[in-house]
This record gives C-alpha cells, structure tokens and sequence, in this order.
C-alpha cells in the first residue's frame, strides 16, 4: 500500500483503506457514522474503533442521526452496558448532542454534505507534497471547519479530528501517488492543487530513500 502506512492494520481497516478511506462521500447518514467513528477514536486506535465498527452501528441504530437525536438516559444505558462498546458516557453523550447539532446544520444547508464540501467548492484537495509521503496531523482548514463546528454546540471535534474526516470523507486526498486509491479518486472525482494550509503535526510516511525537504 505504499507509504499510506495501513498494510500493519488489521484485515478490516486495509479493507477500509481499500474501498472507502478518501472516496468522496455524499450521504448524511455516512458523513454522521464517519464522524462520529472520528469522535468514538478520541485517543483510542484506529484499528480498535474500526473492528468495533458492528458495535457501535448496532448501539446507535446505524448512526441514524434523527433516532439519535431522540436518545435519553436510558439509552445512554442501554449502550454503556453493551457488551465490547466502547465505555465513555462523555462519548456516548457527544454522539447524542452531535446529532442534534447536525440535524440544525442540515435544515439551514439542507444536507450536511452541502455544508462540508462547499468548503473545497465541492472539489477533492490535493495539497502538495502529501502525495509524498508527508502528511499532518491538522491543517488551517481542519481548525477552520473545527472552530465553525464548535459554535454550532459540536463535541469533541477539534482540528485533528477534523483533518482525520475530511481525508476519510474524501474532501483532501491523503493517498500515497502510487497507491491505486489515489489515481482512482483523481480519476473519478473533481480535485484542486492546493498549496500547504497552515499545517500541524507534519509526519514523513515514504520511502526514507526518497525523503524530500518539506519546504
């Protein structure tokens, strides 16, 4: 899988990488499950979050965000008692609250998805050098969308969240250029170069042989 770093993951997660990580998406129910995964990952692995993927669409009837929205106490119960869930009420109570934040976002842009992508003009982002190997953690797009979300009442979703969902959402294509992901989204989608934005937490994923500058 090139320098995209998922060939160690486990069987689920290279499958992830394979047929859905940084194809664009536009369906609310798949932006609100994506995100939510993003907010359930908070200081946890990927790779755990991704095979409790089952679970957590079983305890929040398939990140349907208007059932969510209707969640009390005793499904915050019901779900901290589930059994391989991931246990944090702050968590669980945030996928709540979120859902009632995202449901005010698609009545005043009539879907999420056209909130999210009019931020890249409904283009895929190829930012420079990330097709490289070098890849952040957060960018000033992230903290942008970030702090927008955070004034519209949304938990735990910071810029490094952020980031992580607009690579899984398809909005910045993070794949390495010759990872077959990368030419297939490039060669589907609409995309834009964009220069570096601001960008936090620069990590080198390529061949060290080949390791360039980041200027």
């Amino acid at each position: 899988m090139s320098y995209c770093d998922w060939d160690k993951a486990s069987p689920v997660t290279r499958k992830y990488h394979d047929m859905i990580w940084g194809v664009p998406l536009h369906d609310d129910i798949g932006q609100f499950e994506f995100l939510m995964m993003e907010v359930m990952q908070c200081g946890l692995n990927w790779d755990l979050v991704m095979n409790k993927r089952d679970i957590l669409r079983r305890c929040f009837d398939g990140f349907d965000f208007e059932k969510i929205a209707l969640y009390g106490a005793a499904d915050v119960t019901r779900i901290m008692a589930t059994e391989g869930m991931i246990k944090s009420v702050r968590k669980i109570n945030a996928v709540i609250n979120n859902a009632k934040c995202f449901q005010k976002i698609r009545a005043e842009f009539k879907s999420f998805d056209a909130y999210l992508w009019r931020y890249s003009s409904g283009k895929t982002i190829l930012y420079d050098k990330h097709d490289q190997g070098y890849i952040p953690a957060s960018n000033g797009l992230a903290q942008k969308i970030s702090d927008d979300l955070k004034k519209r009442g949304l938990q735990f979703i910071g810029p490094i969240t952020v980031y992580s969902h607009l690579q899984a959402c398809g909005i910045i294509n993070d794949h390495d250029s010759h990872c077959a992901q990368y030419r297939y989204i490039n060669t589907h989608y609409p995309t834009v170069k964009k220069p570096r934005d601001r960008e936090e937490g620069v990590k080198f994923y390529g061949d060290k042989k080949t390791d360039l500058k980041v200027s």
